[in-house]
Formats: C-alpha cells, structure tokens, sequence
C-alpha cells in the first residue's frame, strides 16, 4: 500500500518556503505555516515526523464558519501543521488518523527549485 508523502515548495510571491503532507491518495491533509528558510521548513518537517504519531499533540478546533478542523502541535505547544476544514467532527477525525498514519513517512519531495 503507498504511503503519504511531503511536498516541500517556495512560493512564488514571497519566496517563502511551505510544506504539505499528502495522503497516499494526493489528498493534502495538512498544512504547514511559511517560512523564511529553506532549512527552517525542512526542520518543520522533522517535527511533523517526531510528532505526528501521537495522538495527544492534536488539538480539534472549530473555525468561524463553524467548520472543523485540527492542528498538530509540537512539544513546546507550537502549531506545526494544520488540517483543511472538514465538514463533520468524525471527518476531522478521520483526518487526524490519516496523519498519524501518514505523518512518519521520510518521504520528501523538494519541489522549491525552479
């Protein structure tokens, strides 16, 4: 069965550097802030990793469309990643179990270049 995989980008307008961590579907299931850095989001990317397969760094948020929807945190309480809007609590569910299964993965795919 394929796993998930991270995808590591720059963007274009600000040259700043995001990541995203797919499902083995291609569905992004979370998001990772900007950063300055190249190596800034790679490290954010290794806390990913770190963190993902516990469950007790998930924390279930409500947005203020009333969607739901989760962050991951790591151990210091800072917001490594953060879901999309699901359209039910068991949807976000579902979400945070596709990124502890997905989250350990070490396969990265820098697509900054360019």
């Amino acid at each position: 069965m394929a796993n998930g995989h991270y995808e590591l980008k720059k963007s274009g307008s600000n040259g700043q550097f995001h990541f995203t961590l797919k499902a083995s579907n291609g569905e992004i299931i979370l998001s990772s802030e900007m950063y300055t850095s190249k190596a800034s989001a790679e490290n954010g990317i290794a806390s990913v990793q770190t963190n993902s397969p516990h469950e007790a760094q998930y924390e279930s948020k409500v947005s203020s469309s009333g969607k739901p929807y989760f962050v991951l945190k790591a151990k210091n309480h800072q917001v490594i990643g953060t879901s999309q809007m699901y359209s039910s609590d068991s949807a976000a569910k579902n979400g945070i179990q596709s990124v502890i299964k997905n989250g350990p993965t070490t396969d990265v795919r820098d697509l900054s270049a360019g």
